[in-house]
């Protein structure tokens, strides 16, 4: 079995270098594959300088999108049989891998979330943050009648020919709600697992706000209701 890597960036110079070492150690055969949404920061050079190699590609948008758009992109080149989605700011961390695999690898699942409130380790952070995280996932389990405990997670398994079964749309961070309800129409086996999460502030760089929340409400009830 092969695992592609889809690695948004956006911004990202300080800890570039640092997520691509860490999933590179991960002793999985796998591919990496970057996309840069229009850095502006240096990120570009950095990725420039670093790729193609025979296990990174790196492909580059012409102007700003969003981390949906981004994937939508990575998600084209893709060769491996399962796929993980990577955030490029360390928030996760890629030695979870076999966890968020094993369901699959088992034959027992077809998408795998790792959720951050299962039991793991995880920075403690913005309390409002929480409190719209579970509001948004309680809605989303109603209209998909799932039951998951973390829809927003960044950390997604796939297996590779149920993602090229959804038709992706959204260009910011709908993407989550977005593919929650297109693997929930698809009858996909969904599993959770525990995962590590090292949250950051927004002085560290984190860019999802409270419009993304709004934008994450209509993502639900958009394709959740009607497809």
């Amino acid at each position: 079995m092969k695992l592609s890597v889809v690695i948004p960036v956006y911004n990202e110079k300080n800890t570039i270098r640092e997520i691509v070492q860490q999933v590179r150690e991960v002793n999985i055969n796998k591919e990496i594959i970057l996309v840069d949404d229009c850095s502006t920061d240096g990120t570009r050079e950095i990725l420039r300088a670093m790729g193609p190699e025979d296990d990174l590609r790196v492909f580059y948008m012409e102007h700003n999108q969003g981390k949906g758009a981004a994937l939508r992109e990575g998600f084209r080149h893709v060769t491996g049989d399962l796929v993980i989605v990577q955030d490029a700011d360390l928030e996760y961390d890629p030695a979870e891998y076999p966890r968020l695999l094993d369901p699959i690898l088992r034959g027992r699942a077809d998408v795998v979330f790792g959720s951050r409130f299962l039991g793991g380790p995880h920075r403690v952070l913005f309390f409002w943050h929480y409190v719209a995280n579970q509001f948004i996932t309680l809605l989303s389990n109603m209209v998909t009648n799932l039951n998951l405990t973390d829809m927003e997670t960044g950390y997604k398994a796939f297996r590779a020919d149920v993602l090229r079964k959804v038709k992706l749309e959204q260009d910011r961070f709908g993407f989550e709600p977005e593919v929650t309800a297109k693997v929930a129409r698809l009858g996909c086996r969904i599993y959770e697992v525990p995962i590590s999460y090292w949250g950051r502030d927004y002085s560290e760089g984190k860019k999802i706000g409270l419009k993304d929340a709004f934008s994450a409400v209509y993502c639900i009830l958009r394709y959740g209701l009607f497809g």
